[in-house]
């Protein structure tokens, strides 16, 4: 992985700010963008730390954070990141590991918008140690 950087995704109101999408209007999810190299790790592969660092049969939630823009999904930016997707997604509910079904969305990428600079690196900034990509 080279970078990440927390944004919001999938909306309509460009240039979204963190309290409009927080008044749950915009259509934007709050996501994590993660630039890698496909020559050092495979997209599966991220898909997999996906499926570990969340609850992925929570629709419209994480935790005690309810509301459609903190609902799972995976943004795809070409058909072979849908396909792996969809794929990792299904063989992960016929696994049986979860009582629920997955409710992960996978939707195509769009109308990406950085969260305010507050929000980056959030973890460090305040710093905690738990946090869901540490020591990857």
């Amino acid at each position: 992985m080279l970078s990440t950087e927390v944004g919001y995704i999938g909306g309509h109101v460009p240039n979204a700010t963190y309290k409009q999408v927080c008044g749950g209007d915009t259509g934007h999810a709050e996501a994590v963008r993660v630039v890698y190299d496909p020559s050092r790790v495979e997209y599966a592969a991220l898909v997999d730390i996906f499926w570990e660092n969340h609850d992925p049969t929570q629709s419209n939630g994480q935790g005690v954070n309810i509301g459609d823009q903190y609902r799972s999904a995976i943004f795809f930016h070409d058909e072979e990141q849908r396909a792996i997707a969809e794929q990792s997604k299904a063989a992960l509910d016929a696994s049986g590991r979860f009582k629920r079904p997955i409710a992960t969305q996978v939707v195509e990428a769009h109308s990406y918008v950085r969260a305010e600079d507050y929000h980056q690196q959030y973890y460090e900034k305040k710093g905690l140690t738990n946090s869901p990509l540490s020591g990857r």
